[in-house]
């Protein structure tokens, strides 16, 4: 999977500025077939400006953009691929099957609209005017449209906000199809179980630069701290006064805590609470490393401005 050949878009060493503004400062990126690839970070961390650089709506001001090993706004590569953004503006008028027939006539080889509105849970809504659908809706009919022209390249900019758990993961399906079927995705997302459960890849990215680029085991690993869980009558403060002890908080009759040194603190509750039951003991999940990464990222970042003044 690392021979050029798989490499289906490319940031190379891309820099964008916007003023005095550093959006992407030197930002490294590759997608390959056939993988999901979860551009992670908080607001202003560079994700939108990366996207819109590899879909050529902006140019970089240095560095190389490629998709599929051409200038993104050549329309042999722009064919080769779907984008789902966070906004969308469409027809309101048009009917939901009007809207699939329309844009898969731009691509040379489209699915058949009933394949494209099974893939996206849409099947009952062909016949809707768009703009009489809810808000979860409208992003299931953006996702079909985005998945009609069978591109080999996926965005996904927050495609599930709006949607309720059950149509979230119908979608995440419909991902997972796809990915079988060799298209590759870069998703956006702020859901960080979205990303644990669907992506190969994580890039996490910080004030215009790439802090971590990974598997989300390997993410994972770089946080020390454990999550156990348990049903006991122990009192909150005093579990929080323990040595090595971080967060605690009690759900209904479960009690909560991190730490970074499980087995002394699992022996510690045993002995305090003899009638404690349901006992379990993880790893950190990506979202604990996510914060944890981003806050160290933060923390460099404000000691350099501080050597700097």
């Amino acid at each position: 999977m690392n021979d050029s050949s798989h490499v289906v878009a490319r940031l190379a060493g891309a820099i964008k500025r916007y003023g005095r503004l550093t959006a992407l400062e030197g930002v490294d990126l590759q997608l390959r077939r056939g993988e999901l690839l979860a551009l992670l970070g908080p607001n202003g961390a560079g994700k939108t400006t990366a996207i819109s650089l590899l879909l050529g709506l902006i140019r970089a001001d240095a560095g190389m953009v490629e998709l599929f090993g051409q200038d993104p706004q050549q329309i042999t590569a722009r064919r080769r691929i779907g984008v789902m953004l966070q906004q969308a503006a469409l027809p309101p008028t048009l009917r939901v099957g009007e809207l699939l027939r329309l844009t898969a006539s731009y691509y040379p080889a489209p699915r058949a609209l009933a394949e494209s509105a099974e893939l996206a849970g849409i099947a009952d809504l062909l016949l809707r005017p768009y703009a009489r659908l809810s808000g979860g809706q409208q992003r299931r009919v953006q996702f079909a449209l985005a998945l009609c022209g069978r591109p080999e390249l996926l965005f996904l900019d927050e495609p599930t906000v709006g949607m309720d758990i059950e149509t979230r993961q119908k979608l995440w399906a419909a991902i997972r199809q796809l990915l079988a079927d060799g298209c590759s995705v870069l998703l956006t997302t702020h859901y960080l179980e979205e990303a644990e459960a669907l992506a190969d890849r994580v890039c996490v990215m910080a004030r215009g630069r790439v802090i971590h680029e990974g598997t989300v085991d390997a993410l994972r690993a770089r946080v020390a701290s454990k999550r156990i869980r348990c049903i006991s009558t122990l009192d909150t403060d005093v579990v929080a006064g323990w040595p090595a002890v971080g967060d605690v908080h009690r759900s209904n009759e479960r009690l909560h805590l991190t730490t970074a040194h499980a087995e002394s603190v699992v022996r510690r509750l045993l002995d305090a609470d003899p009638h404690l039951s349901e006992l379990e003991v993880q790893r950190a999940g990506l979202a604990e490393a996510f914060t944890e990464l981003t806050r160290e990222a933060e923390a460099a970042s404000a000691a350099s401005r501080r050597e700097v003044a």
